[in-house]
């Protein structure tokens, strides 16, 4: 089997950190070709440095990381500290990596490798805020039409919001670049909160993933143990989601999600319902967009234990 290539656009981030570890510990699937980070979840500076820092635990100093927008297109930043810890990674001890980040901007770089690429041989896993896809994408339009795949966490329908009552963070930190990406016509499969918080990180399976004794394994077992103990705090909550990794999940394993076509409208004015998706599922069937609904939540872990192994 071909390995499939790959992009990662990535606010690193707890989750993030995970899915990051998924992909690089799959190489026989995904060709991961560079990670390009984003402000987000913590600042640009720490992003990058955070991207930097998994790539070495998980000993890929292959991958090339580039350093993205530092705030939304539009909006006033918002970062989601309170859920990832200080430096974005939890209680995860931090350090400078050794090896440093590439000196292009990530979207310049997103538009020159997508244009030297044969046409729709590229994926996008996008797991933060979509502000450097959506730069690129303004600069060069044609670029939709060139990408492969855009796998996206992003965006919540039936369960609600995360960061305000209806609006998931990735959106809401940055709904006009969430806009153009949704509205450009590419090939979208969207993961939001409706399926990812069915796939939840309880004790036994953090204890598994620690028992595997590899630096990436006992890094990811740390940042779930911090990622539940913060989800503690929230009544009626029992487990940390893996919201991130599930697109990392789809693209080794797709017959572990369910989809449903559908149109996905982002809320990008001012008041109680930015950041909102309107996620639209009847009468949908020749929509390039794919809505996921249904997550089968051991055959995830089990893949994530699987590949952790290797």
């Amino acid at each position: 089997m071909t390995a499939r290539p790959l992009i990662i656009d990535c606010d690193p981030g707890v989750d993030d950190a995970i899915a990051l570890f998924l992909a690089f510990a799959s190489p026989d699937a995904l060709d991961v070709r560079a990670i390009t980070t984003v402000a987000g979840n913590v600042g640009g500076a720490l992003t990058a440095r955070n991207a930097r820092l998994i790539r070495e635990l998980a000993g890929r100093a292959d991958v090339p990381v580039y350093a993205g927008c530092e705030r939304p297109m539009v909006r006033a930043p918002v970062d989601a500290g309170d859920f990832h810890g200080e430096s974005g990674l939890g209680n995860l001890p931090v350090f400078e990596p050794s090896a440093p980040q590439e000196q292009m901007h990530a979207v310049m770089f997103l538009i020159e490798a997508l244009m030297a690429a044969p046409t729709k041989s590229v994926t996008l896993a996008i797991t933060g805020p979509m502000t450097n896809v959506a730069m690129a994408f303004v600069l060069a339009p044609q670029l939709a039409g060139r990408v492969a795949e855009i796998v996206v966490m992003g965006g919540a329908r039936a369960e609600g919001g995360n960061i305000t009552s209806s609006a998931e963070y990735n959106i809401y930190a940055d709904p006009h670049a969430a806009h153009v990406v949704f509205s450009s016509g590419a090939p979208i499969v969207a993961f939001g909160l409706d399926v990812t918080h069915q796939v939840r990180s309880t004790p036994a399976r953090i204890d598994a993933i620690r028992a595997i004794g590899t630096p990436a394994s006992r890094a990811s077992a740390d940042l779930l143990e911090f990622s539940a103990g913060v989800e503690r705090n929230i009544p009626g909550v029992s487990g940390a989601p893996l919201h991130d990794p599930c697109t990392i999940a789809y693209l080794l394993s797709p017959n572990l999600f369910r989809l449903a076509p559908c149109a996905i409208v982002v809320e990008t004015g001012e008041g109680v319902a930015l950041g909102h998706t309107s996620v639209e599922l009847r009468d949908m069937e020749f929509s390039s967009m794919r809505w996921a609904t249904h997550a089968d939540d051991e055959g995830v872990f089990a893949l994530l234990l699987e590949r952790l192994r290797a």
